[in-house]
């Protein structure tokens, strides 16, 4: 178990006071040692504590006194001290299979940890779930939760995840219901697998089985070019448009039943079958924005970004590097004629509102290739090709989806690209703002 590390404090705060500096291992607080960012911020909330800390060798104990609800302005490492529950499924469809060599290492990390899922919205399968895990969610009430569903048949999917126990671990979904705590779902939809038929069953599934779910998304396989699973395809337009009938037809059954709409079909659905979108209000608050469920339509109703998934999505205390990083700061805009750098799928949703007032630079996925082409999996090495055919001196515009703590996937950075960029974020305020 690694020994929580400050890496940053903040000038001025009630770490700093108490004498914290980065670098410093802390050994325990309160007396105890957290095992993740979760205790370690339950510890930390009261006003007066010891911190053990390790420095150079020594261990020194230092006193923490702040006011009631005052941070204490420390960060550290990670989120989780002891090992992070990896993920023992192999699911052909697995987005990290199909990531090509040589990216930062935290990008091939397969985390199937409920930790994670409370802390920064990753989803999890539940294949690892323990009664211990059950106990500790539901007593120190972690919710919300993320999981993979991607079928109610227990066969299928222990197919899917290539793992016997898929057949079972949706009993910790029902415990977990049970026990009040709020769980969002996902079904990776996969021509030929669990699309047409199986899709009708799992929607019946979700009504008789988990209708306390909040929300479900379903999402489209991605293939990339690396991808070496033979039994995956792209969908076409006939399957898009055959899962997006199937969404909306049981959204009235949902409605009728429970109030609600419940399941929801990703954008990439309505691109790839030629059909307009749903309206902002049909997305009922927008509970998996993030997950690419409801963002054209956000975006087109000029609505500002929904908060982030995740509990600690907005809260000081760890970095999210590997799990689920923050993006970019919004960067100083530049004089010249707008150009808004997107994608292929971004550009069919942007370019009815842009109109005249800018031009887009569409930008294809050569890096992924396959059937990728949504703006949140750009690179800069497709970027900077795109940008080096572009004149010098105009505005180009930048959104913050792309980035994860200011890189790009392949690792390079906004100020690596042959045209200055500025960064802003993915909303449709942000859109409007650039437009005026």
């Amino acid at each position: 178990m690694a020994l929580p590390t400050v890496v940053a404090v903040d000038p001025g705060s009630a770490a700093a006071r108490a004498g914290l500096l980065p670098g410093d291992e802390i050994v325990a607080v309160a007396g105890q040692l957290p095992r993740d960012i979760i205790e370690y911020r339950l510890l930390v909330d009261e006003p007066t504590f010891d911190v053990d800390v390790r420095r150079g060798g020594l261990e020194i104990s230092l006193v923490v006194d702040k006011a009631a609800g005052e941070a204490l302005g420390a960060e550290v490492h990670s989120a989780v001290f002891d090992r992070v529950q990896t993920c023992d499924n192999h699911c052909p469809f697995c987005f990290i299979y199909q990531l090509p060599p040589g990216l930062r290492r935290s990008l091939y990390l397969k985390d199937d940890d409920y930790r994670l899922s409370f802390l920064y919205g990753n989803f999890t399968t539940l294949t690892r779930f323990t009664e211990a895990d059950l106990e500790r969610v539901v007593t120190e009430r972690l919710s919300p939760l993320y999981v993979s569903i991607h079928t109610t048949d227990p066969v299928l999917r222990a197919r899917m995840l290539n793992n016997r126990r898929g057949a079972t671990s949706l009993r910790w979904l029902r415990a977990l219901l049970d026990a009040g705590i709020e769980v969002h779902g996902q079904l990776v939809i996969c021509p030929g697998i669990n699309d047409g038929p199986a899709l009708e069953d799992t929607l019946c599934g979700l009504l008789d089985r988990y209708p306390d779910l909040s929300s479900v998304a379903a999402v489209p396989l991605g293939v990339s070019r690396f991808s070496t699973a033979p039994s995956l395809r792209p969908h076409t337009r006939e399957d898009a448009a055959a899962v997006v009938d199937a969404i909306e037809e049981w959204q009235g059954v949902f409605l009728s039943a429970l109030g609600r709409r419940l399941v929801f079909a990703a954008d990439e659905y309505y691109l790839m079958a030629d059909r307009p979108f749903p309206g902002a209000a049909d997305y009922d608050g927008f509970p998996q924005h993030e997950n690419g469920i409801g963002m054209a339509a956000a975006l087109l109703a000029g609505c500002s970004e929904p908060p982030r998934s995740g509990f600690f999505a907005a809260v000081d205390g760890a970095p999210a590097d590997g799990y689920r990083a923050p993006r970019a700061g919004q960067t100083t805009p530049a004089a010249g004629p707008v150009a808004i750098i997107t994608s292929e799928y971004g550009a069919r949703v942007i370019a009815p509102v842009v109109g005249e007032r800018a031009r887009l630079v569409v930008v294809r996925n050569d890096y992924f290739g396959g059937n990728i082409a949504v703006t949140g999996l750009l690179v800069g090495a497709d970027i900077a090709r795109a940008l080096s055919a572009q004149p010098e001196g105009d505005r180009y515009v930048l959104p913050d989806v792309c980035l994860s703590r200011g890189v790009f996937l392949d690792g390079s950075a906004p100020a690596d690209l042959p045209r200055r960029v500025e960064v802003v974020p993915t909303t449709g305020e942000a859109l409007q703002e650039v437009l005026a």
